[in-house]
C-alpha cells in the first residue's frame, strides 16, 4: 500500500540506495504496520541543479546529501504514530548509512483506499457492495 519515492542528488552507490530503501521499507513494516512484501519504491538520482531545495528552511541546515522521501499510503494513522515513524526512520538512517538527521526530508501523502490499483485494472482494496 505505500508507494515510496526516494529522491537524492546523483553520486551515491547502488548499495547505498538499496540500503536506504531497505531501511524505509522495514520502518514502514515495524512502525506503521504495513503488510510484509508491500514493497514499492521509486529511487531517483538527480543532477545537483535538478533537485533544488532551501538549505536552511525552518532553521534546519541541509547538505547535498539531503534525501527526499515522499510516501503515499492509506489515510487514517494518528499524529503520534506518524511522529514515531519520522523519528524511527531518521534514527535508523543515521545509524545505518550515516545520513545526517537534518538531511532526511519526509512527506506523507494520505489517500483513501479506492485510489489504489495494483494491476488488472482493479481497485483491490475496494469492497464491492451487493
Amino acid at each position: 500500500m505505500p508507494l515510496v519515492r526516494i529522491d537524492l542528488i546523483e553520486g551515491t552507490s547502488e548499495a547505498y540506495r538499496t540500503k536506504v530503501g531497505e531501511i524505509v521499507y522495514q520502518t514502514l513494516v515495524d512502525v506503521l504496520k504495513v503488510p510484509e512484501h508491500d514493497h514499492f519504491h521509486v529511487i531517483t538520482e538527480h543532477p545537483k541543479g535538478g533537485l533544488p531545495f532551501d538549505r536552511n528552511y525552518l532553521g534546519i541546515h541541509r547538505s547535498d546529501a539531503c534525501i527526499f522521501f515522499q510516501i503515499t499510503l492509506l489515510s487514517g494513522r494518528s499524529v503520534e504514530l506518524k511522529q514515531s515513524f519520522y523519528k524511527t526512520l531518521v534514527d535508523r538512517l543515521h545509524e545505518e548509512v550515516k545520513l545526517r538527521k537534518e538531511d532526511a526530508f519526509i512527506n506523507l501523502v494520505e489517500v483513501p483506499k479506492e485510489n489504489w490499483s495494483f494491476g488488472n485494472g482493479e481497485a483491490q482494496y475496494v469492497t464491492t457492495v451487493s
